[in-house]
């Protein structure tokens, strides 16, 4: 999911409340992961680990929404000394509240829980129903083993002092921190592009995310707590406490009660159980399923601002992704959700398809697309693409693996939209992280991800990224005899861009007139 700037943010104006914040952030007390300990499920496993994997990692992909959600609980059910969590969004619905309240339990049983949420979070509730989060956060954070810290929060606390806020300082408000990242007792981590939410983990009636994440049990870990810590001591990230907000021990307990009330009255919430729940035969069984792999996670970085409306983030993560690139010698498969390029990104294609490596990108169609407005950015490119010598591939709404990947049982959504950000090079390095291909995550958006060498996984990736393209889940975009751009797809030719609607259409060319830099 994309962020929605511009005319949908400006027309959202309900006044909450006349809370600010300084227009310097008063920086938080430094602090580091906790080191691993030597006891607890996760230390086991990584110990168990260690003759198979030497000096690298295991990794297990985690392609279903479902499988997703099942590994979050496991590894903060499974944590026993630390928990830290980096999201952008962290949606108050179904899946967003299970996940808090298992957060809730570890920190009661004494588990040390280090939170960062991009200020988005604190814009958002149930059902996309927008008002101000101040004090939820407020409530979370006062739990005495939790604290919650805002990247680039809003000075203005208000819905209509945002708004402004946005148009007077929109170079600032404009960058998001778009990582997403858990770390359990400096033992075990997820990366990807999930965010936290109903979409991503398969309970959205409307439409679900085909997603990937990485499991990452050993050094991996580490590596991922120091991009953590990066953001945490960051001037950039301001503890919750600065809101002045100052809820008691009974507004904790009214709040993980709520939790829990809301969690037992969903409908959706059928195959997980509120409470804490085994997982050592989980644990025991991901052995037999881990790929050995070297890794290194990459991060754009927190930048030393200049003054208020100077720059957020440092880039460094469009030069490793290039790097990643340059260096396939026969095969690059790319699987990412949200591509506008440039016109050196064609002319890198070029060079690469010129000494004979096969490039496949398999990216979401209009039919597919959460954002309109990225396609309608994204379409003037697809020639392009093509004559760059790339097999070009748009996923399908109603691509036959959505039961499979995106839909959580009992739900089925109206269509499927393609969330993934991953790269295959020559079935041997992969990259799996939040980056898209487009101008917001190169020059606006922190983002992050991690490279592993392992001709294992890099297998298991690949074969992963040919099945989406497979007729059945995507539509082959090439050039007809005539020259013009055609889609195929089983029994089917078309020479429209499929859409799911009219007014999908419509908001493609309506939203050709904004800025491609806004997503």
């Amino acid at each position: 999911m994309r962020p929605r700037f511009g005319l949908s943010i400006i027309l959202v104006l309900g006044l909450v409340g006349c809370a600010t914040l300084p227009q310097t952030l008063p920086k938080g007390p430094a602090s580091k992961a906790m080191a691993a300990q030597a006891s607890g499920a996760l230390a086991g496993l990584e110990t168990q680990l260690q003759p198979r994997v030497a000096d690298g990692s295991g990794f297990h992909l985690l392609d279903s929404n479902e499988d997703a959600l099942r590994w979050r609980l496991a590894l903060i059910d499974s944590a026993e000394h630390s928990l830290d969590l980096q999201y952008y969004f962290w949606f108050a619905d179904d899946a967003g509240d299970l996940l808090m309240k298992h957060v809730f339990d570890a920190a009661d049983r004494g588990v040390k829980v280090r939170l960062i949420l991009d200020d988005i979070s604190t814009w958002i509730a149930k059902h996309n129903k927008i008002h101000v989060r101040d004090w939820e956060a407020a409530v979370l954070n006062a739990h005495p083993n939790i604290e919650l810290r805002l990247f680039n929060p809003w000075r203005s606390r208000s819905q209509p002092g945002r708004v402004f806020e946005f148009i007077r300082h929109t170079t600032r408000a404009n960058q998001r921190m778009h990582n997403k990242l858990m770390v359990a007792d400096n033992r075990a981590t997820i990366m990807g592009g999930r965010n936290i939410g109903d979409e991503y983990f398969g309970y959205s009636t409307e439409s679900n995310f085909h997603d990937l994440d990485v499991l990452g049990v050993g050094p991996v870990a580490r590596q991922a707590s120091d991009v953590f810590d990066r953001f945490w001591n960051s001037v950039w990230v301001v503890q919750v406490k600065e809101l002045k907000l100052h809820p008691k021990r009974q507004d904790v307990r009214a709040h993980r009660r709520e939790l829990v009330q809301t969690a037992k009255e969903s409908t959706v919430l059928q195959r997980f159980s509120l409470e804490r729940g085994d997982w050592h035969v989980a644990v025991t069984d991901l052995m037999a399923s881990v790929d050995a792999g070297r890794s290194r996670v990459v991060t754009d970085v927190p930048e030393a601002p200049t003054d208020v409306t100077g720059r957020a983030v440092r880039h460094r993560m469009p030069a490793a992704i290039r790097e990643l690139m340059a260096s396939a010698q026969k095969e690059l498969l790319i699987d990412n959700a949200y591509v506008i390029p440039e016109k050196a990104d064609i002319a890198f294609f070029h060079e690469l398809t010129a000494r004979g490596v096969k490039i496949k990108m398999l990216t979401n169609s209009l039919a597919s697309q959460d954002v309109p407005a990225v396609n309608s950015h994204y379409k003037q490119w697809r020639r392009e693409l093509i004559n760059a010598g790339i097999e070009l591939y748009e996923s399908r709404s109603d691509a036959a693996i959505q039961p499979l990947v995106a839909d959580t049982p009992p739900i089925h959504a109206e269509f499927m939209g393609l969330h993934v950000k991953a790269i295959a090079v020559d079935g041997t390095r992969v990259f799996i992280g939040s980056m898209n291909l487009d101008r917001r995550s190169n020059d606006l958006n922190s983002e992050m991800g991690v490279l592993v060498e392992s001709e294992p996984l890099g297998r298991r990736l690949s074969a992963l990224m040919e099945r989406d393209m497979l007729p059945e889940n995507a539509w082959r975009v090439s050039l007809n005899p005539q020259g013009r751009v055609q889609w195929v797809a089983q029994d089917q030719t078309l020479t429209r861009q499929p859409a799911r609607s009219g007014m999908q259409r419509l908001q493609d060319l309506i939203f050709m007139l904004f800025p491609k830099s806004l997503y």
